[in-house]
C-alpha cells in the first residue's frame, strides 16, 4: 500500500513534530511561490492557473517527499531511538530552571556593573594624565 506507516505507533510524537515543522516551512515556501508568481505580468486568463497551481503541485510533490523520508526505514528507526533518549532524559524542575535564571541574571548584572566602574576608573586615569584632552578636541563637532 502507498501509504503504509514503517514501524506504526513507534515514535509517533517525533516523527509528528517534524512532519509538522518541515510542512509548515513546505506550505510558506509554496505561499512565498505564489505570491512571486503573482506578480508576474502574464494573461489574466492563465495568471490564476500559474499562481495557484504550480505552488498546489509543488506543494502536493513535496508532501509526498515528506511522507516517504520520514517513513523510510534508516530516518524513522532514527525518531524512534530518539524519542526513546528523550525520554531517559531527567529535566529539571520548573524551581530549578527559576532558580538559574535568577543566579545568571544576577551575575550579568554584577559584571555589567563591574565593568562599567573598571570603565569609568580608566576614564578617569586617562583623563587625569591628559591622554583624553587631544582626542576630545578632535572628536567635538
Amino acid at each position: 500500500m502507498a501509504l503504509e506507516f514503517y514501524k506504526k505507533g513507534q515514535g509517533f510524537y517525533t516523527r509528528v513534530g517534524t512532519a509538522t515543522g518541515v510542512g509548515i516551512l513546505t506550505v510558506l515556501g509554496c505561499n512565498a511561490l505564489r505570491l512571486k508568481l503573482g506578480a508576474l505580468s502574464l494573461d489574466p486568463q492563465n495568471q490564476a492557473w500559474v499562481k495557484n497551481g504550480i505552488p498546489t503541485v509543488v506543494l502536493l510533490i513535496l508532501a509526498w517527499v515528506i511522507f516517504k523520508v520520514l517513513n523510510s526505514p534508516r530516518v524513522a528507526d532514527f525518531m524512534i531511538a530518539t524519542e526513546g533518549e528523550m525520554k531517559k532524559v531527567s529535566w529539571s524542575t520548573r524551581k530549578e530552571i527559576i532558580t538559574s535564571t535568577k543566579v545568571v541574571l544576577i551575575t550579568v548584572f554584577l559584571m555589567a556593573t563591574l565593568l562599567a566602574g573598571v570603565d569609568w576608573i580608566f576614564y578617569l586615569f586617562f583623563e587625569t594624565i591628559g591622554v583624553l584632552e587631544g582626542l576630545e578636541a578632535t572628536t567635538s563637532v
